[in-house]
């Protein structure tokens, strides 16, 4: 296709709209935008921001739900967005402003990807009424010229083949971005970095996690196929129950009940791997928002304690709210930074099992966190890594002889991982990694060879995690 024949031209004369039904999916949409635009222009978190929006606002369900999936759609989908659209428009799409870009984008979805939910003339209409809200008259004829075209010609766009083109395909057919489809090809090789992609590109299952101090999880499991009839018992955690992937459980009476948490079943798993005993004193240097906290004070069965930190007091007040609603007496929280010593936490006794969830580039959740992908740079791993080892470090020195300490990512990086481990090891003689025939029952399946732990959404069904257990010598 040549470069002019590529180039979109606003159509002569007045073109026709449908008649749409204005309201709550205007709202939505444009609502969709304010997102798609924060995320680009001032890194907002996608999820964090939606779930501010969607708060003060009084859509139905249904439009919550649609704006949504027009929110995490074209985040996950932006790669091939940006791919197609870029053979229909005239310009550089990264030269347009956000709120235009990610209207075209917005307006891409529904035409490509939406599976004839939006009719292509309707999303057209729709795109260009979002662009003249927001207060950009000046962009309406440039998005309806560049979508139009794209409506017609886009069926016969060819996208790059994994075969012949891996590092194309993984780019422009599943969005991930230039450094990312090059890493994982040097790491997992073109089939299994396609079918990482592939999964990454899908919607998450919802998990949650019985609270096995007021529910017995098969008994659980009995009462929430009444209101999720596709729920059946997780593969792998004993307390985890898979609900589908439509609905929300947080409204769900046993939720607010305290009977269970929403929570992944490999984030489940890394408490399990931690494995406290009744008794233990055990510390949660990284612990907001709360999810494997609670798994730990839940598996102490109220005697002994958990202490978690986070840095920032907003987000420890989660965990705080998950622990009262869950009726767990036994986890105190503390503002902390644990990349700082934290020596005065253990004047009198350390820690038995220490439990590092270390801050990382969260890249085996791009199912959840679709705007990960495009938040992260390729020098971002290596910074985290620095501050992942000095957390190790001010962890270690907490725990007792003898005691375990878990680190933790949920990331698919090697420089976040087995390198972090390794790097810690080098200077720290006194613990040695244990291997597989040590880890607990629960998660053994999924320890390897080398005694690290590792869950990928392509073969589990999961996010993407990495642990390593260690202890220190008596």
């Amino acid at each position: 296709m040549s470069q002019d024949s590529r180039r979109a031209r606003p159509a002569r004369g007045r073109p026709s709209r449908p008649a749409v039904r204005r309201g709550a999916p205007a709202l939505a949409r444009q609502l969709a935008l304010r997102v798609l635009e924060r995320v680009e222009r001032a890194g907002a978190y996608a999820d964090v921001l939606l779930r501010a929006l969607l708060g003060r606002g009084d859509l139905s369900a249904a439009d919550r739900a649609f704006a949504t999936d027009l929110v995490y759609g074209t985040l996950r989908w932006r790669g091939r967005l940006d791919f197609l659209l870029a053979q229909v428009l005239d310009r550089e799409l990264d030269k347009l402003e956000p709120l235009v870009a990610n209207a075209l984008r917005l307006g891409a979805y529904q035409i490509v990807l939406s599976q004839g939910r939006t009719p292509p003339e309707v999303a057209v209409d729709e795109a260009v009424r979002c662009v003249r809200a927001a207060g950009a008259e000046r962009a309406t004829g440039l998005v309806n010229a560049v979508l139009r075209r794209l409506a017609a010609e886009h069926a016969r766009i060819a996208l790059p083949d994994a075969e012949r083109d891996p590092l194309g395909h993984l780019t422009h057919a599943l969005s991930l971005p230039a450094w990312l489809a090059a890493r994982w090809l040097e790491v997992y090789g073109a089939g299994e970095a396609v079918a990482l992609a592939h999964a990454s590109n899908g919607i998450p299952p919802l998990v949650v996690r019985a609270n096995r101090l007021r529910a017995d999880r098969d008994g659980l499991l009995w009462e929430l196929r009444g209101r999720f009839p596709g729920a059946e018992a997780c593969r792998f955690a004993r307390d985890g129950i898979r609900l589908g992937r439509r609905g929300n459980p947080a409204l769900d009476p046993a939720f607010l009940d305290g009977r269970f948490t929403v929570q992944d079943e490999a984030s489940q798993l890394v408490a399990a791997l931690v494995d406290p005993r009744p008794g233990d004193r055990v510390l949660d240097v990284c612990a907001a928002p709360g999810g494997k906290a609670t798994a730990l004070a839940e598996r102490l069965g109220g005697d002994g304690l958990v202490v978690a930190l986070d840095r920032h007091a907003r987000r420890l007040d989660l965990v705080s709210r998950q622990a009262r609603r869950l009726g767990l007496e036994n986890l105190r929280c503390a503002v902390r930074d644990a990349s700082r010593p934290l020596s005065d936490l253990a004047a009198e006794r350390g820690f038995d099992r220490v439990l590092v969830d270390a801050p990382c580039s969260g890249l085996g959740t791009l199912r959840r966190n679709p705007d990960a992908r495009w938040r992260i740079g390729p020098t971002e791993p290596a910074r985290l890594a620095e501050t992942q080892l000095a957390i190790l470090r001010q962890a270690a020195a907490v725990l007792v002889p003898g005691g375990v300490l878990v680190y933790s990512t949920c990331t698919l990086l090697p420089e976040e991982n087995e390198a972090t481990v390794k790097a810690f090891l080098a200077e720290a003689p006194r613990f040695r990694q244990l291997g597989p025939d040590e880890a607990p029952d629960e998660v053994r399946p999924l320890v390897g060879a080398d005694g690290c732990f590792r869950t990928f959404p392509h073969r589990h069904d999961a996010d993407g995690f990495f642990a390593a257990r260690l202890e220190l010598a008596p």
